[in-house]
């Protein structure tokens, strides 16, 4: 995701989201390349879970960037990422007083936004 040209780029990220990085990555493959008035609409009804940190995500990229120079009306999503990130451990009771071992995944998710088209 870097970006040879000379529009700068800023990136905002969220780690440690309680959701696995398959089910991010559904949400963030749909808003990657579009204007950024356009990504919270289509993120905002869509159905799925992961929806709601990656909403979150958004206005803070998009302060990030305005702290740079990036004015509001111009930028664009360049780029997203949704990586794996620690399991928890976590133990499952089951029949006759055993435990099952359970892991809970969690991921991270990075939203780069930047002038310009691709």
């Amino acid at each position: 995701m870097r970006n040879e040209g000379s529009s700068p780029e800023v990136r905002a990220s969220a780690k440690h989201i309680s959701i696995s990085a398959g089910k991010t990555r559904r949400v963030v493959d749909q808003i990657r390349y579009r204007p950024h008035e356009q990504a919270p609409m289509i993120s905002e009804f869509m159905p799925y879970r992961a929806c709601d940190p990656v909403l979150r995500l958004l206005p803070s990229a998009a302060a990030n960037a305005s702290r740079v120079g990036l004015s509001k009306a111009e930028p664009f999503v360049g780029g997203t990422e949704a990586g794996k990130g620690t399991s928890y451990k976590r133990l499952r009771p089951r029949a006759q007083g055993r435990a099952y071992p359970m892991r809970k995944h969690t991921c991270h998710a990075t939203i780069v936004v930047r002038h310009g088209h691709v």
